[in-house]
């Protein structure tokens, strides 16, 4: 996907107009009355916002001027249901609109498939909040949205992470000094981890201070997960004494560790 790309669309991006507040306030009362002129001016004057907002979706490997189309779907939806009483700049309200047109559009096109319940679930619920953001001018949280599609919030939740697309590992996160930081490089494998590692060979070091009774003991105790007693039945000795060399063990290997 090229961003760079000057002409997206039949639309050369390098001469496309900015408007001012002001200017598209005067435009937004015209388009209330109806005049198709002035809403014309106003997308025109508004698909720089979609440039940028197409942008944060440059990995997906979609074409730039699909997703560009899309975002000017969400740009018309939001002129369409701007409510120009409620002081809310348009870009604020604008934003999440096409934002959110363009993750339903990535949605319908993932090669991962949802099962019909789910996927409707997902976009009533989806409706739900563009609604309420229009209406309340704020994100609506999970619980809102389940009181108001009268379900459960879990299957609010469930719904909404399984139309989720898929995340790249190399989806850039933040740029320091023009070096970005991927997702990958914030993963985190327990398993792999130096300071597992290093404690593990620090144990080992540890056991090897220890005579072979204390190592058996050690081993049935908190590898096989037997209690004393039964180790003490095991090694032919009791529980007193299990516990006595349990706790030398021990305190030997906190000094190796």
């Amino acid at each position: 996907m090229h961003i760079s790309k000057v002409e997206i669309c039949g639309v050369n991006t390098a001469k496309l107009p900015v408007l001012t507040h002001e200017e598209m306030q005067e435009l937004f009362v015209k388009i209330k009355a109806g005049d198709m002129e002035a809403r014309e001016k106003f997308i025109q004057g508004n698909l720089r916002l979609v440039l940028s907002i197409i942008q944060r979706f440059n990995r997906r490997g979609e074409p730039v001027d699909d997703l560009f189309q899309v975002g000017c779907i969400g740009l018309i939806k939001s002129i369409d249901n701007f409510d120009l009483s409620q002081n809310v700049k348009f870009s604020t309200y604008a934003v999440p609109m096409i934002i959110g047109e363009i993750r339903r559009y990535l949605r319908d096109n993932n090669s991962i498939r949802v099962s019909r319940s789910l996927r409707d679930t997902a976009y009533k619920a989806l409706q739900a909040r563009d609604s309420y953001v229009h209406k309340h001018s704020k994100e609506p949280t999970v619980t809102e949205i389940a009181k108001i599609l009268e379900i459960p919030k879990e299957d609010v939740v469930f719904a909404l992470e399984a139309i989720q697309e898929p995340i790249s590992l190399f989806e850039p996160i933040y740029h320091d000094s023009g070096d970005a930081i991927y997702v990958v490089d914030q993963v985190k494998d327990e398993k792999a981890d130096d300071e597992v590692w290093l404690r593990d060979i620090s144990l080992k070091e540890a056991m090897r201070k220890l005579n072979n009774r204390e190592k058996e003991i050690l081993n049935l105790r908190f590898f096989e997960g037997k209690t004393q007693m039964e180790v003490a039945n095991e090694i032919g000795i009791s529980q007193a004494q299990v516990s006595r060399l349990e706790k030398n063990a021990l305190r030997q290997m906190r000094k190796y560790v």
